[in-house]
């Protein structure tokens, strides 16, 4: 017997997120969580991306009550500092300045949430990056093309960010890009909503 189709939100409003999303050929909404994202004190960044994860995923819940709601957050670091969306250009220049010829890591939680029943499913994917040597008329150049200024570390991987990158090392490889695809499916399957084989 064929499932039954649940109504699916995506909780959050990333352009990026929507578009992996929408790789999976599933009716999803979008809305938007309002969560206090400030990491907490000492806490790991893989820790965080999780907790921030599930914190979107129930913040938008009580909207849906029936709904399986998804969920996901990510974290880059390099050397110990958390490379959070730099916003403008001159946050940008000096993150790419400090991963030049560095390994970066970028932590990437997802989770599904069942308004319903309460259930949740929950997975993190680490992707390691290593970044090429950078000058600064490479950095610049790429800043004025890409202006990646809404990306964590401001790698934009899907695009320009792609030619600074010397290895990435991942299980799923659309983590760096901030919805962790095999990991997702596996986790609708886990509650029930298997994205191939269903019901239409």
């Amino acid at each position: 017997m064929a499932p039954t189709l649940r109504r699916l939100v995506l909780a959050s409003s990333s352009r990026y997120r929507r578009q992996l999303l929408e790789r999976l050929g599933l009716a999803f909404e979008s809305a938007r969580p309002e969560v206090d994202e400030h990491p907490l004190t000492d806490e790991p960044f893989e820790r965080t991306a999780r907790r921030l994860a599930e914190l979107k995923a129930r913040a938008v819940a009580p909207r849906f009550p029936h709904a399986l709601i998804i969920g996901s957050d990510q974290v880059a670091s390099c050397a110990g500092e958390r490379m959070d969306k730099p916003g403008n250009r001159e946050n940008a220049l000096k993150q790419l300045r400090h991963m030049s010829g560095r390994m970066a890591r970028f932590d990437t939680a997802v989770c599904v949430l069942d308004a319903a029943s309460g259930r949740l499913a929950a997975s993190s994917v680490p992707c390691e990056v290593r970044f090429r040597t950078l000058g600064e008329a490479l950095i610049e150049e790429y800043l004025r093309r890409e202006q990646p200024y809404d990306c964590a570390g401001s790698a934009k991987s899907e695009g320009l960010g792609i030619a600074l990158i010397a290895s990435i090392r991942t299980d799923d490889p659309t983590s760096l890009i901030g919805l962790p695809l095999i990991a997702l499916t596996g986790l609708l399957a886990e509650l029930g909503q298997p994205v191939l084989d269903r019901s239409r």
